[in-house]
């Protein structure tokens, strides 16, 4: 298994060094995800952006977190699951919403249950969706331009998924009491 580096602002590296301080501008502190993903700076700037980005989409914050969740749980990331829920717990999302996230789904919410299904098939069909599947979406309120979204949500949490699985990032300390493992692993 490939070893690397979680680097910190004494990287010996000048574009990690710049880099990491803008995600502590930005977070107050370098998350670890972001410490593995120094590495290669492009991909910190990249994730830092689809990161904006969502955050200025349709969803609103419930919607977005929902959206999340699915994508990070499909992909069974051990980091982004604990993280997406302190930072739903920042966002004051509802402990139901987060609870479901985080057991895979089940919202007491037909309109979150139908994006999380939603999101859950994009990710799984790799965005191969039939036509009546988006007419089904569509039907239950949700735009076009949500669909869209969908893929966007879907890219930024890819980046993240796949690099804490590279990584293995260790989680946090700020979100330990968040962590989550996934009963049955899909590998």
């Amino acid at each position: 298994m490939a070893d690397f580096t979680l680097h910190d602002k004494t990287t010996d590296n000048d574009e990690r060094r710049a880099t990491l301080a803008t995600v502590e501008e930005n977070y107050g502190f370098i998350p670890n995800l972001f410490a593995g993903l120094a590495e290669a700076p492009a991909t910190v700037r990249g994730y830092m952006a689809l990161s904006k980005e969502v955050g200025q989409s349709s969803f609103s914050p419930t919607e977005r977190h929902v959206a999340w969740f699915a994508v990070n749980y499909f992909h069974n990331c051990h980091y982004c699951m604990p993280a997406h829920a302190a930072m739903a717990k920042m966002e004051k999302i509802d402990d139901a919403v987060i609870e479901a996230a985080r057991s895979g789904g089940g919202y007491n919410n037909k309109h979150l249950q139908i994006l999380h299904d939603f999101v859950t098939e994009m990710t799984a069909h790799r965005g191969n969706i039939d036509e009546k599947r988006i007419d089904q979406f569509l039907d239950a309120g949700f735009t076009r331009q949500h669909v869209l979204e969908i893929v966007l949500i879907i890219a930024h949490k890819t980046i993240s998924n796949y690099a804490n699985h590279l990584l293995q990032t260790p989680v946090d300390d700020r979100f330990a009491a968040f962590a989550w493992q996934k009963d049955a692993l899909r590998r």
